[in-house]
């Protein structure tokens, strides 16, 4: 009979703890804090005292708009269901749910390497493609270009349209994106409507992150479950 040593047991226990079980949904924002994620916002290198451009305020995650960067996860994550409801609470404007994240600053000194699920107002649903890059069935159509130019660089084609326009509720209202992220897949829903799907993406598996890109944007969940 083999014999695990002490020490190996308590890191497989440890491993395990952290891990989150198949099928057992996550809060990844837990309502009051921002523990679990961490910012990168360029305009605050060197220690610079800027304005937080997330907060936790009254049972929500709220991206301020500014300064411009990102909220992300701690951990990483493969094959799992994303579901976020967010709302504008003034003005509309742009903001995503970032999935598959890796190198920091990847685009423009900004952008982590990953693929985006836009939340843009108008154009929720949207793939953008950072350092990455996804295929859908109709690419030709979604997809502006040659498709030589396809990609996740800064010179090529990164966006790829959704498939409907109007899953959107009013300013002010709450909607729901779920994002289920299995194996090379990528699959959006916006208030229940099939807005993109995706496959043969460039990455399986790592960080989320949330944007803060110029307009407030407020969100009362983000929760996870794995996939079995």
């Amino acid at each position: 009979m083999t014999r695990t040593s002490p020490v190996l047991a308590a890191l497989l226990l440890a491993s395990c703890a952290n891990a989150p079980t198949a099928g057992a949904t996550v809060r990844l924002f837990d309502g009051t804090t921002l523990a679990g994620w961490h910012a990168d916002v360029p305009d605050a290198d060197g220690g610079k005292a800027v304005p937080p451009s997330f907060v936790a305020r009254d049972g929500m995650l709220v991206s301020q708009g500014e300064p411009q960067g990102h909220l992300i996860t701690d951990a990483s994550f493969h094959d799992y269901r994303l579901v976020v409801e967010w709302r504008w609470p003034g003005k509309t404007g742009n903001c995503g749910v970032l999935v598959h994240c890796s190198k920091p600053r990847r685009l423009y000194g900004m952008f982590p390497q990953s693929i985006e699920c836009q939340l843009e107002h108008g154009n929720a649903g949207d793939f953008w493609c950072i350092g990455e890059n996804i295929a859908v069935p109709d690419m030709a159509k979604r997809r502006k270009g040659p498709k030589e130019n396809w990609g996740g660089e800064k010179d090529n084609e990164r966006r790829i349209l959704n498939l409907t326009d109007h899953s959107e509720k009013p300013p002010g209202e709450w909607n729901e994106m779920v994002v289920e992220c299995r194996g090379r897949k990528i699959t959006i829903w916006v208030n229940g409507d099939l807005v993109n799907d995706g496959f043969d993406c460039t990455a399986d598996h790592g960080q989320i992150a949330i944007q803060a890109e110029g307009t407030a944007c407020e969100f009362r969940k983000v929760e996870l479950t794995p996939l079995r």
